[in-house]
C-alpha cells in the first residue's frame, strides 16, 4: 500500500499559481480546496517545479517562496534551486 504525501497551502493570490502547478505535474493528486487553504493529497510522492510555477506566474520565482503559503506538509522533503519534493523514501 501507498502512503500518501499532503502539503497543504494558504488559499491566496500568492499560492494559487503553485496549486495550480502542483495539479499540472502531479496528476495524481486529489486537491481539495477549503475557504481559507487547499490540502493537495499524492500517492508517494508529490514535487513542484521551478519552472512550471515561473510558466503559472509569469516570472522568475524562487523554490523559497513556497514556505511563505505552507500551512503544513506530510512527508520528506527534499529541496533544491529547481524543485521541492514531498516522499516517505
Amino acid at each position: 500500500m501507498t502512503r500518501n504525501v499532503s502539503i497543504t497551502l494558504q488559499n491566496t493570490d500568492d499560492a494559487r499559481p503553485i496549486i495550480e502547478a502542483i495539479e499540472q505535474d502531479n496528476p495524481d493528486a486529489v486537491v481539495h480546496h477549503y475557504p481559507s487553504m487547499v490540502k493537495i493529497d499524492s500517492p508517494g510522492q508529490l514535487t513542484v517545479r521551478q519552472s512550471t510555477v515561473e510558466e503559472k506566474l509569469g516570472r522568475d520565482w524562487d523554490v523559497q517562496e513556497l514556505h511563505l503559503s505552507i500551512i503544513s506538509l506530510s512527508g520528506n522533503v527534499d529541496e533544491e534551486d529547481e524543485y521541492f519534493t514531498l516522499s516517505w523514501q
